[in-house]
């Protein structure tokens, strides 16, 4: 017979029980990743994760303690085990919720889960459509497992709450249970150190795959709840003048060219501009950068008459991130949450189409989705935009079932509208059809059904719509005027499922094409080293317009003294220059690769820019 006084120990026995078994289906499910780790590296994630795991059952296991605290004053009258049951069952299902989508989650982004799902809570279809290629009978298997676990555990480990034994006074009792609840607070601490458990004390890897498995789920979902900003300290590595030191040679031009006798690529010095942002356009599937053969063939032909841009990073990995970078040349942030989501941060930032309407120009914005997804809107009427088309002006039998108009639909729409357009205009359309859930109209290129295959597939589409628009722009009046940009928004981790740091992740295509070129440049292929966030200060600068505004861009087609290009994923930064690339983790606070020859100097300047870059954010 079991002992009531045993009872409290073996309920938080049963959390840490249940989070090694949510480890362990962690572990499973990334089984490819799994398997590359050394048998000490799993035990060092069990090990080092049981901080977090004590401190999470600890905080769990307040509310019981509590209970059986009070019950014990209250004795037999008190309905104690079936609260107790019922309790532990709500927390049960919601942990083990967000467990099964943490695994589907961090497949596709690369960090755990946090609080970035929430960003998208006013935009629940299009939750709903970035989920549309995860395996939800896996999913929902995994959930009704894990819950068939926690009751089996509940039941063999805990099982129901004994009566006081006879002769025991309630006040006795009573003292036992405070004592018990006492305990907890070395365990909700991590220990007795002075500072508080934190993610940085599971991180014992130098494989961020491992140091993520260490963590515990819930505790970081709440603690990035309970956050109140951003912690600034986290992102501060040197004093601020060796900072600037650090980064101003990325942005000092080597030439002495005043502005007019810069080399143009324009043979119009008021060009229309019609910039193209193509979803999850990663190199990786682009031809002319290197990527698959045959999946873009008509981007492919138009950089073989523009001018290719073929070593471009994306600053960030979300299409929010990537948006800013693009419009207002601003750098990413390393937090799950992005400037997009803070309006009065974004009017603070330059806008091309601010630039471009002081140029004379009118402005027109599309998308077949939700402008309202992670607050575009707001920040697209602040850059100024005369004019906005989103998925409400799309008939639904022009939409995919989940995020919006189809990508030709788009197209279809932006050449209707240009023939009215007054000229000269910054025309912006942004395509989703290579999002997932990867849905096409018309008859797959590429065999399979997996998600790579989707994906090839949805960017072939895409490309295909691409190719439809650029056969008819070619017969009206105003092409002969204009200039093309076609850009990603970002990369993808697929094809080859990369890691969250890896710059594989983050190369991206760079087109500029259109009538607007000279003869001369067209077939140009520029190997500069640059971000998307210099896209800005190049355009404006072939325009001739001013760039000063933009502090963090530079001009691709000027030489600076040390070429570099920086992106964030969550909670950590990667550093290219020519000499390769490094990445670094601010949680653990050290890299987690170099390319062999980088120079330690490289890891100060990416900590630096890091640094400036987020002083600059917080400041806004």
């Amino acid at each position: 017979m079991r002992n009531r006084f045993a009872f409290q120990p073996r309920y938080y026995l049963f959390w840490l029980l249940f989070f090694l078994a949510s480890k362990g289906l962690f572990l499973l499910y990334h089984f490819s990743k799994t398997a590359l780790l050394s048998v000490g590296t799993v035990a060092g994630i069990a090990g080092y994760g049981l901080r977090l795991d004590a401190s999470a059952a600890a905080y769990i296991s307040l509310v019981p303690f509590v209970l059986v605290l009070g019950g014990s004053l209250l004795g037999s009258r008190f309905g104690l085990d079936r609260l107790v049951r019922f309790y532990t069952a709500v927390v049960g299902v919601v942990v083990a919720f967000l467990t099964t989508i943490d695994l589907e989650l961090y497949r596709t982004w690369g960090f755990r889960l946090d609080t970035t799902p929430l960003q998208y809570l006013n935009s629940p279809a299009e939750m709903a459509a970035s989920a549309g290629s995860a395996p939800l009978l896996l999913l929902l298997g995994a959930f009704i497992g894990l819950l068939a676990l926690g009751y089996l555990l509940y039941t063999k480990v805990v099982g129901t709450l004994p009566l006081l034994p006879a002769g025991f006074s309630r006040g006795r009792a009573a003292l036992v249970s405070l004592l018990y609840a006492a305990l907890l607070i070395v365990p909700l601490r991590g220990g007795v150190q002075q500072i508080p458990v934190n993610q940085s004390d599971v991180y014992f890897s130098n494989q961020p795959f491992a140091n993520h498995a260490a963590v515990n789920l819930p505790w970081n979902v709440v603690n990035a709840l309970t956050l109140s900003g951003t912690d600034a300290s986290r992102y501060h590595f040197l004093t601020d003048s060796v900072s600037r030191n650090l980064v101003r040679p990325l942005y000092t031009y080597t030439d002495t060219l005043a502005p007019t006798a810069f080399t143009s690529l324009l043979r119009t010095p008021r060009p229309n501009v019609v910039f193209i942002i193509l979803e999850s356009f990663t190199s990786k599937f682009v031809g002319c950068t290197g990527g698959e053969a045959g999946v873009t063939p008509n981007l492919d032909s138009l950089a073989r008459t523009g001018v290719l841009f073929s070593n471009l990073y994306a600053a960030g990995d979300r299409s929010q991130k990537g948006l800013v970078a693009l419009l207002s040349g601003y750098p990413s942030q390393p937090t799950p949450s992005s400037i997009i989501k803070f309006p009065r941060k974004t009017e603070r930032l330059p806008h091309l189409c601010q630039s471009l309407k002081q140029a004379g120009y009118s402005s027109h914005y599309y998308y077949g989705g939700e402008l309202a997804f992670a607050n575009m809107k707001s920040y697209l009427m602040t850059a100024g935009y005369e004019q906005l088309t989103e998925r409400s002006d799309f008939p639904k039998s022009q939409q995919n079932s989940k995020w919006g108009a189809h990508d030709h639909i788009l197209f279809d729409r932006v050449l209707a509208d240009l023939r009215t357009q007054r000229q000269p205009f910054f025309t912006t359309a942004f395509t989703l059809s290579s999002h997932e859930p990867f849905e096409i109209p018309i008859p797959r290129k590429f065999r399979g059904s997996d998600e790579t295959a989707l994906f090839r597939n949805s960017v072939y589409y895409t490309d295909w719509a691409l190719g439809r628009f650029l056969q008819e722009a070619r017969r009206q009046p105003w092409y002969d005027n204009t200039l093309l940009v076609l850009v990603a928004d970002h990369g993808h981790t697929l094809p080859g499922f990369n890691e969250a740091e890896e710059p594989a992740k983050f190369q991206i295509p760079l087109v500029l094409a259109g009538g607007a070129l000279r003869p001369e440049v067209r077939g140009r292929v520029l190997s500069t080293l640059g971000s998307q966030t210099d896209i800005a200060a190049t355009l404006l600068a072939q325009l001739r317009l001013p760039t000063t505004a933009y502090r963090w861009s530079r001009d691709l087609l000027r030489p600076v003294q040390e070429p570099s290009a920086f992106y964030c994923y969550t909670d950590g930064f990667g550093f290219v220059t020519p000499a390769g690339t490094l990445t670094f983790d601010n949680i653990s606070r050290r890299e987690t690769s170099r390319t062999p020859g980088v120079p330690d100097k490289q890891l100060r300047q990416g900590q630096a820019y890091e640094q400036l870059s987020m002083e600059d954010y917080l400041a806004k």
